[in-house]
């Protein structure tokens, strides 16, 4: 098979991970600068193009688009579902999985738990909204941080009330979530591939820290999760439509509650972790489900 990759920089390791599993597997497979391809929007041939060069011939496509380039990968993406290629990730799930409000919103619907989020716009009602989600300790998470970055742990009202403020103040969306307390600052990410969790390890803040991301400092373990956790992850991905997800869950006095749902899960932390080929796994799911023309968007939203 001839199978491209989207990615920024052909140095990460899950692009490299995925460059040498599809290697060993004896595709041919082409890493691809997402930013540096442009396309001719045609209705009878769209084409895509590649530093002078046009893209012809591949089977199959990997999006590991950046969420600072999402709506051009997604528009990258979507040309190659037009020209008839298998993507590992659909960009419609893509861009629903990148809308934090989106996600949750759908996630709802379909009754898979999540914690209790709030979201409002007027700083009029900020006191209401504080006691809709259980009141402090709080979650405040900006809808377009990433890996941690935009999250506030506020313990006390008056500091949730000032932080929303002067988030506000500067036109950011921002959403508000119940702090799980029961969780100790650790997560499971499980590694949804198809309809399974191929791999599951437990993410643990480092001390006096309540985001337990590894590019925070925080650490990785095994863990064995629960039938109701394997369920809850599947679902959560299926409802974003995606054949590959990190799905990032917490436990709670409640039960398993789903966090965020990444589209473009990093491989260095679940292989080191659990010793999973993980890279392997997900070109072995390429060569089974690959066809031309196989784009649909699964699930509904």
């Amino acid at each position: 098979m001839k199978i491209a990759i989207l990615s920024r920089n052909p140095r990460l390791y899950s692009t490299r991970r995925l460059v040498e599993a599809a290697e060993a597997r004896g595709h041919e497979i082409h890493v691809i600068d997402t930013l540096r391809t442009y396309m001719n929007i045609t209705s009878h041939k769209p084409s895509i193009h590649y530093k002078g060069e046009e893209l012809t011939g591949y089977d199959a496509v990997i999006p590991r688009i950046g969420a600072s380039v999402t709506f051009y990968g997604a528009a990258v993406l979507r040309q190659f579902e037009m020209m008839g290629v298998y993507p590992l990730n659909e960009s419609v799930a893509i861009t629903r999985s990148r809308d934090k409000l989106r996600s949750l919103q759908l996630l709802s619907r379909r009754g898979v738990g999540l914690p209790v989020t709030g979201f409002a716009h007027s700083p009029d009602d900020i006191p209401d909204l504080i006691s809709m989600v259980g009141g402090a300790p709080l979650v405040i998470k900006l809808l377009e941080g990433t890996q941690g970055i935009g999250v506030v742990l506020c313990e006390t009202e008056k500091a949730a009330e000032s932080v929303l403020e002067a988030f506000m103040g500067l036109k950011a969306n921002i959403m508000v979530q119940e702090y799980i307390k029961e969780a100790g600052g650790a997560d499971i990410r499980c590694l949804v591939v198809g309809d399974k969790v191929i791999a599951a390890m437990k993410r643990q803040a480092k001390a006096g820290e309540f985001r337990s991301n590894l590019h925070r400092g925080g650490s990785a373990s095994l863990i064995k999760i629960t039938p109701e956790e394997r369920m809850t992850a599947v679902r959560a991905a299926k409802v974003m439509g995606l054949n590959v997800a990190g799905v990032d869950i917490l436990r709670s006095n409640h039960g398993p509650v789903v966090m965020e749902v990444n589209s473009s899960p990093g491989l260095e932390g679940i292989e080191t972790t659990t010793g999973k080929d993980v890279a392997t796994l997900l070109i072995q799911h390429i060569e089974k489900n690959a066809r031309p023309h196989q784009t649909r968007t699964r699930g509904r939203g």
